[in-house]
């Protein structure tokens, strides 16, 4: 498994290229912006992205989701709880495009012979989620190095936030941990030092 970082847009949002490198199969995980850089990258290696897999869905990690399934023919995932209701919710919810299948806790996401296994971490936002392949998570919005997602915005709630960083704390294993934004850290390196992370714990 090929994990390729495109950070992206004004707030700087990791884009994560997840590749099979024998089929050369990928997914794309939450572009947010840059649709060009995407293709890029995609065409310049000679990748097939078959799915755009979203952790949630805030404006800074959708941008780029229509183009890039135009260009490339790609299947979106996306929670059914981040779906846009009205025009209240633009920035803090998504409409997608036709087409887009939903995924709930437990599902499973088969990218080639890769499986996403997508875990509910509400908080950020109320259809965030966390995916795992192999040994590592893609957090979105919902675990960063030294700190975690905002729950300062609608849709938002502090007391889920702290069940689903609980809940990555009890994970058993260690795992990389890609988050939405900033650098990659370590899942045991957040469970020693992140103090998020460790209130989450007593509350």
């Amino acid at each position: 498994m090929l994990i390729k970082t495109l950070c992206l847009g004004h707030v700087q949002t990791n884009c994560y290229i997840v590749t099979d490198e024998e089929s050369r199969q990928c997914a794309v995980i939450d572009p947010g912006a840059e649709p060009n850089t995407v293709m890029n990258y995609l065409e310049s290696n000679k990748l097939k992205c078959t799915h755009i897999l979203l952790t949630h869905g805030h404006f800074d990690h959708t941008g780029a989701v229509e183009d890039v399934m135009k260009q490339t023919g790609a299947t979106v995932y996306m929670h059914k709880k981040d779906v846009r209701r009205n025009l209240l919710e633009m920035g803090f919810r998504y409409n997608p495009p036709k087409g887009t299948q939903y995924y709930k806790e437990g599902d499973e996401v088969k990218v080639g012979p890769l499986t996403f296994k997508v875990i509910e971490t509400p908080g950020h936002s109320e259809g965030s989620v966390c995916l795992i392949c192999d040994g590592a998570i893609f957090t979105g919005d919902t675990l960063f190095k030294d700190s975690c997602g905002r729950t300062d915005f609608p849709g938002c709630s502090g007391a889920d936030m702290m069940r689903s960083l609980k809940r990555l704390y009890e994970l058993e294993g260690d795992y990389e941990i890609y988050p939405g934004h900033m650098e990659h850290t370590t899942l045991e390196r957040e469970r020693r030092f992140n103090v998020m992370m460790k209130s989450a714990l007593q509350s």
